[in-house]
């Protein structure tokens, strides 16, 4: 499954950056891209984890940027 999220409260393109990299080594996801500009995450992994894939790359994304929350 593939799905794109708006970012809220993405404010450094260095942490979109860490992000990707963050997110990129979680177990099961086969594509990721983070875009500062559109503020945008495209994720990518098999959809019977995709759950929690998703769960585990908001706490990447909490982690790199505090404020940042991925818009469902």
């Amino acid at each position: 499954m593939r799905k794109t999220f708006e970012l809220c409260e993405l404010d450094c393109a260095a942490c979109a950056a860490k992000m990707e990299d963050g997110i990129r080594k979680i177990e099961g996801v086969s594509h990721v891209q983070v875009n500062f500009l559109t503020r945008k995450l495209t994720l990518e992994a098999p959809d019977d984890i995709f759950e929690a894939v998703l769960k585990k790359a908001e706490a990447v994304c909490r982690k790199t940027e505090p404020d940042c929350r991925i818009k469902r």
